[in-house]
């Protein structure tokens, strides 16, 4: 059974807020892709490739020694395990490695170290259609809800019991800017972390140096 929530028309993103005069750039340039884990590569394909529309674009075996002992470099320890990658569009990749089956208990995404969810930014045509993608294949999801001004998303799980997010800034059309429709003024993330227990003035001035006044 489907499980969706009234819907309610796309959240107006507030007026441009103003940029502070120079953003530290971030060290990184963003995902290059996310390494999750399945008991099933082959339902995990069809879910992303048929119903996700995300293509299928390498598929290899982890090469023999690698698994276990010295020549394991951070992957799971089991040998020759299948690793896909799955292209989730603006040149990254979310990927699975195949556990075996019994291996490993299922995971809790609320667990401290767990991903909660995963969310993927999509333009408004794009939201409407994974919205029927999933109403087509018979998959629950709640949603569209508003998450924050500007931001409204759609949540299911994938075949692993993974939670997915697609998330839509409806006023940004065909070109989304997560950064800046996340963006908060001083004022108000400092709302939020002056309750954290601990800080002093140094440390808020430090992490808010580059939120707009």
């Amino acid at each position: 059974m489907q499980k969706t929530l009234e819907k309610t028309a796309p959240t107006k993103r507030p007026a441009t807020k103003a940029q502070p005069a120079k953003r530290a750039a971030s060290f990184a340039r963003g995902v290059h892709h996310l390494a999750l884990c399945t008991d099933d590569i082959k339902k995990t394909t069809e879910f992303y490739t048929r119903v996700l529309g995300m293509p299928l674009v390498h598929a290899l075996r982890v090469p023999p020694g690698l698994g276990t002992g010295k020549g394991n470099r951070g992957n799971p320890p089991y040998e020759e395990i299948r690793h896909y990658f799955f292209d989730m569009g603006n040149d990254s990749t979310i990927a699975f490695f195949e556990i075996p089956k019994g291996k490993e208990p299922a995971a809790n995404r609320n667990a401290i170290g767990s991903m909660q969810h995963c969310s993927f930014v999509v333009t408004p045509k794009r939201f409407r259609e994974i919205e029927q993608r999933l109403k087509t294949n018979n998959i629950a999801y709640i949603g569209p809800i508003p998450q924050m001004p500007g931001l409204d998303g759609i949540y299911f799980i994938d075949p692993n019991g993974i939670r997915l997010e697609f998330a839509c800034q409806a006023a940004d059309g065909d070109a989304p800017h997560v950064i800046e429709c996340c963006t908060q003024s001083k004022t108000e993330a400092l709302r939020e972390l002056n309750t954290l227990p601990g800080v002093n003035q140094a440390w808020l001035t430090e992490m808010t140096a580059n939120l707009p006044d």
